[in-house]
C-alpha cells in the first residue's frame, strides 16, 4: 500500500501541471480595458449641492495669481484674490459621507478640493519669515474625509491634474490619444495644458503595458514552447512600447518652455514639505490624525503605471536585492523610499493593483532568467527603460536643475521677481528638489542605475 502511495506521488510530480494564473481582473481595480487608469468618461460636475465648490475652481483660475508674483498683472489681482479666500474662509462645511457610493463623484470631488487647496495656499503673498498656512477648515474637513475613502493622500495629486483632468473633446467617446482636453488649469498657460496633454498621452500609450502583463499572467504556464514564444513576442511589444513613452517624454521640448514651466507652472504644485524639511508646512483646520508625511505635491512618480511596469520588469529601487554592479555611494544616498511613498498618492485601488502584482506567483524575471529564449527579449525591454530613464534626467537637468540657476529674459513681464527668486536659489545653495521636497538628480539617477542592474 505504502509503495502505491509512493508511486502516485511520483506519477504526479512528473506531470507539467499548470503554474497559477491571474485570478483577479484589472477591472476589478478601477483599470479600464481602453483608457487604463484613466476615466473613459469622467464626472465633468458635481451635485449641485457642491456648486459653491465648482464655482470657486471656475473663479479662481481667473482671479488669482501666484502670490511671489509681483508682476503688474498679478499686483492687480491681489484684491480679488483676497475676496476669493475669504469667501472661502467663510464657508459652510458640506458633507461628503454620502459620495462613497459612487467613485466617479468622490474623485470630482477630490479633484475639485485638490485645486481649490493649492489655488488657496500659492495665492497668498508671502511673509517673512514664512509661518504655516492655515487650510480653511470648508477645504481641509471635505479633502481629507474624500481623500480616506479613496485611500490616497489629501493634496493636489498626479491623478487630480492629468488622470481625472483629462475629458474627451467628443463626449459621446471615450478618452483617447486624439479625443482628449483640460478644462482646469493653474497657470492658465499652454506650457501647463501641453505638459497635461503629454504626460496622459504617455498614460494612454500604457494602457498597452497592462495588456501585456494581464496577457502574460494568463498563460497557462511559462516554460512550453508555445508559452515562451508569445513571452518573447510580448516583451518585444514592450520595449517597443517603453521607446514611444521615450519620444512622447522627449516631446516636452517642443510643448513646454523650461523657463515657464518652472517659473509659472511648477510653483502652483509645490506641496507642504517642498522645500524640504525646512518648509513651514500647511495646517488642516478641523481635521485630526492626519499625517503630515503626504502632503507633497503632484509627481510624475505618481504615475501607476509606470510603477506597474517596474515591478513587472523587478526593477529594486529600494536596492535590497544582491544585483550587479553593486549600488554607488550617490545611489545609497538617493531617496529609497521615494517610489514606495509616492504610491500613498495614487488611489487606493490602483496602489491595491500594485500589491497584486508585486506579489504575482510567476515574476517575469525569473522566468527570463531560467529560459535563454526569453533572456535577450527581457534584456531589450530593461534597456528600452534604462534609455528612457537616461531622458528623463536630461530634461530634469534642462527644466529644473537649469531653470533654477537661470535669469528670465527682460521682456517677461514677471522677470524681475523671477530673477529674484533665483537668484534666492542659488545663493541658499540648497539642493534642487522636485515638487514634493525630494533630491531631484539623485533620486533620478539612483532609479536610472537600479534599472540597468535588472538586466540578466
Amino acid at each position: 500500500m505504502a509503495l502505491s502511495l509512493f508511486r502516485r506521488i511520483l506519477t504526479r510530480y512528473a506531470q507539467r501541471l499548470p503554474e497559477p494564473t491571474w485570478s483577479h481582473s484589472q477591472s476589478a481595480f478601477d483599470i479600464s480595458d481602453i483608457t487604463g487608469f484613466l476615466p473613459a468618461q469622467p464626472l465633468r460636475h458635481l451635485p449641485q449641492e457642491y456648486d459653491i465648490w465648482e464655482a470657486a475652481l471656475t473663479e479662481a483660475q481667473t482671479v488669482l495669481s501666484l502670490g511671489t508674483d509681483n508682476s503688474n498683472v498679478a499686483v492687480a489681482k491681489r484684491q480679488d484674490g483676497l475676496r476669493w479666500r475669504d469667501r472661502i474662509r467663510e464657508w459652510p462645511v458640506l458633507q461628503v459621507e454620502h459620495l462613497n457610493d459612487d467613485i466617479r463623484q468622490l474623485q470630482r470631488a477630490h479633484l475639485v478640493l485638490a485645486f481649490l487647496v493649492h489655488f488657496f495656499v500659492h495665492s497668498i503673498p508671502p511673509t517673512e519669515p514664512a509661518s504655516p498656512v492655515q487650510v480653511p477648515r470648508a477645504l481641509a474637513v471635505p479633502l481629507v474625509t474624500v481623500s480616506r475613502m479613496l485611500k490616497m493622500a489629501p493634496v493636489l495629486t498626479f491623478a487630480d491634474v492629468v488622470m481625472w483632468n483629462a475629458v474627451p473633446e467628443n463626449p459621446d467617446f471615450p478618452v483617447s490619444l486624439t479625443n482628449l482636453r483640460f478644462e482646469n488649469l493653474l497657470s492658465g498657460t499652454e506650457d501647463e495644458y501641453n505638459f497635461y496633454l503629454m504626460s496622459a498621452r504617455a498614460e494612454l500609450q500604457g494602457v498597452e503595458i497592462l495588456h501585456i502583463i494581464d496577457s502574460y499572467h494568463s498563460l497557462p504556464n511559462t516554460t512550453d514552447l508555445t508559452s515562451t514564444t508569445k513571452i518573447a513576442r510580448d516583451l518585444t511589444r514592450l520595449k517597443n512600447v517603453i521607446e514611444e513613452l521615450t519620444a512622447t517624454l522627449e516631446s516636452s521640448r517642443e510643448l513646454v518652455d523650461p523657463h515657464d514651466f518652472y517659473f509659472a507652472v511648477r510653483p502652483w504644485w509645490k506641496g507642504s514639505d517642498a522645500e524640504g524639511p525646512d518648509s513651514p508646512g500647511w495646517i488642516y483646520e478641523g481635521v485630526t490624525g492626519l499625517d503630515h508625511n503626504y502632503l507633497s505635491g503632484p509627481s510624475a512618480g505618481q504615475s501607476t503605471v509606470m510603477h506597474a511596469l517596474d515591478i513587472f520588469l523587478d526593477v529594486d529601487h529600494k536596492l535590497v536585492k544582491r544585483r550587479a554592479p553593486a549600488p554607488s555611494k550617490e545611489n545609497k544616498k538617493a531617496d529609497l523610499g521615494f517610489m514606495e511613498r509616492m504610491r500613498q498618492y495614487m488611489p487606493g485601488k490602483h496602489r491595491e493593483y500594485l500589491e497584486y502584482l508585486a506579489n504575482s506567483p510567476r515574476p517575469l524575471r525569473e522566468a527570463a532568467r531560467q529560459s535563454p529564449a526569453l533572456r535577450e527579449p527581457y534584456n531589450a525591454a530593461v534597456r528600452a527603460l534604462k534609455a528612457f530613464r537616461d531622458v528623463h534626467i536630461r530634461i530634469a537637468c534642462l527644466y529644473i536643475v537649469t531653470m533654477s540657476k537661470s535669469q528670465i529674459p527682460a521682456q517677461c513681464p514677471a522677470s524681475a521677481m523671477m530673477n529674484k527668486m533665483a537668484d534666492q536659489v542659488a545663493s541658499n545653495r540648497r539642493p534642487v528638489r522636485g515638487t514634493g521636497g525630494t533630491e531631484l538628480l539623485p533620486l533620478l539617477k539612483a532609479g536610472r542605475d537600479a534599472t540597468a542592474r535588472t538586466a540578466l
